[in-house]
């Protein structure tokens, strides 16, 4: 099995549940603050491959949510900058196996992590569909 440095925020209800499954299938996890870590642009960078900018950004955001900040309009260097500035921004969880990395559980290295699925409430927050905010910190 897999060691996992998995980069969450404490506290939401939906990572929570990640860490749950990722623990289910055997892993071993290093679980870490997203919000708290030092973030440098360029390893940063490394989480999103080729994947397009827009998907980048965490949809639940409170600054995209209230449309202050609109990921489809944003080129890479702006998005880091705005992500260093506000972790809140990234989308999660970030992950890193053995260098691999990858944003969100819909990539190639979960799904060879979880045996090749993704249960359906892994993805996405929790608190939209209740209508409930997670702890802002």
């Amino acid at each position: 099995m897999a060691t996992i440095t998995f980069y969450q925020k404490p506290g939401c209800a939906t990572n929570a549940r990640q860490l749950q499954a990722l623990n289910a299938a055997g892993h071993d996890i290093i679980a870490k603050d997203i919000l708290m870590e030092p973030w440098a642009s360029e390893e940063l960078r490394r989480f999103f491959g080729n994947t397009p900018v827009a998907s980048w950004f965490n949809q639940a955001a409170p600054r995209i949510k209230s449309g202050e900040v609109n990921p489809a309009m944003i080129h890479a260097q702006r998005a880091l900058a705005l992500m260093l500035d506000d972790p809140l921004l990234i989308r999660r969880p970030l992950i890193d196996v053995d260098g691999s990395r990858c944003a969100g559980l819909d990539h190639e290295l979960v799904l060879s992590l979880l045996g090749r699925k993704t249960p359906d409430d892994l993805e996405g927050c929790v608190h939209d569909a209740n209508e409930t905010r997670c702890p802002q910190t």
